[in-house]
């Protein structure tokens, strides 16, 4: 049976199908909800041909929704438009397949559950405990311990997730810098940031050389291209400044300040874990756009363990979307077609 598997978030699509084909596309659902069927179908028309779909998302939580029941019902309506005949199938973060009509009907296991498909495909790679998967993307970051018989996480819903620490809402794209560093260094002095969507994490990691430029990224903050002269602009509204008093030397003092800042909020998290574990982590496995960033935590945590990279395992686009990838492979391995349960 093949499978392509749908992780259907807030600002991105993505798909894969397990066998190495993996697609990532921007897509603001909260702008444009009518449109996510369009959007589908197109993500459909590019990839490999499939018997049966898997879907799971965390577009549900976007503000045009109402509530998150409302959001997976509406996102469902989405999905079945677009698949037309297709067999579709929507995974729970009980970690299972389910069919769209039963969820439909119960749709809250559905939420937010593409953390546990990558949590429990990773666990393949764990033969001794403890264990953590660290997920880092352009929005959030997953801190998830693992077992070889499967994920050991305390919360299942974002909130709980929030509240154990195993759900961290920064990630190394569309974080507003104002949520991270209530000052950044300039002109000598540090100077309070403005509390405006003026600059994104996206910009201080171009800056610092570890996202590349790319002049037809537009889902910037001021919708501008991802580009260094562009991003310099952006940081420098930071501050209340513009460019002409703004200097590069400055640009790259408030992204290492952004980075230092990201880093002890994702330390804290990681240690909160931790905690809670037997010991030191025996195995770490990174994955996601930011796994670049994971790498320097590592080197925070001191811990003597064996680091597995899903970005060198998988290659970075198939790791960039690292859950599809794992619940197209879920799905091939439950093999409980067409009545998944």
């Amino acid at each position: 049976m093949s499978w392509l598997a749908i992780d259907i978030g807030g600002a991105n699509l993505k798909a894969a199908d397990g066998c190495g084909y993996a697609d990532s596309r921007p897509f603001a659902i909260w702008r444009q909800p009518e449109r996510l069927a369009l959007e589908l179908r197109e993500l459909l028309a590019a990839a490999p041909a499939a018997e049966s779909l898997a879907i799971t998302m965390t577009a549900e939580l976007a503000d045009c929704f109402e509530t998150k029941s409302e959001g997976v019902r509406q996102i469902l309506a989405g999905v079945q438009a677009a698949a037309g005949d297709l067999p579709a199938f929507v995974y729970q973060v009980d970690g299972r397949l389910l069919p769209i009509d039963a969820v439909q009907r119960m749709p809250a296991l559905a939420a937010a559950s593409n953390w546990h498909a990558l949590a429990a495909f990773a666990c393949r790679y764990v033969d001794a405990e403890p264990a953590l998967l660290l997920d880092l993307g352009s929005t959030t970051a997953d801190v998830i311990p693992l077992t070889p018989n499967g994920p050991r996480a305390l919360g299942m819903s974002d909130g709980e997730r929030l509240l154990a620490g195993e759900l961290v809402y920064t990630g190394v794209e569309r974080t507003p810098l104002c949520a991270i560093v209530r000052e950044l260094p300039w002109q000598g002095h540090d100077c309070p940031v403005a509390a405006e969507l003026f600059a994104t994490t996206a910009d201080a990691y171009l800056m610092q050389g570890e996202l590349a430029e790319d002049p037809h990224e537009l889902s910037t903050a001021d919708g501008r291209p991802q580009t260094w002269p562009h991003a310099l602009a952006r940081l420098a509204r930071m501050v209340c400044a513009d460019a002409d008093s703004f200097t590069a030397e400055d640009a790259r003092l408030a992204a290492a300040t952004v980075r230092e800042a990201q880093l002890n909020q994702l330390q804290r998290a990681v240690e909160k874990v931790a905690a809670r574990l037997d010991g030191p982590p025996q195995r770490v496995i990174l994955s996601g756009h930011g796994e670049f960033l994971l790498q320097h935590l590592l080197d925070r945590l001191h811990w003597r363990c064996d680091v597995l990279s899903l970005t060198e395992e998988l290659g970075p686009v198939v790791s960039r979307c690292a859950p599809a990838h794992a619940l197209a492979v879920l799905a091939r391995e439950l093999e409980t077609h067409p009545t998944c349960r």
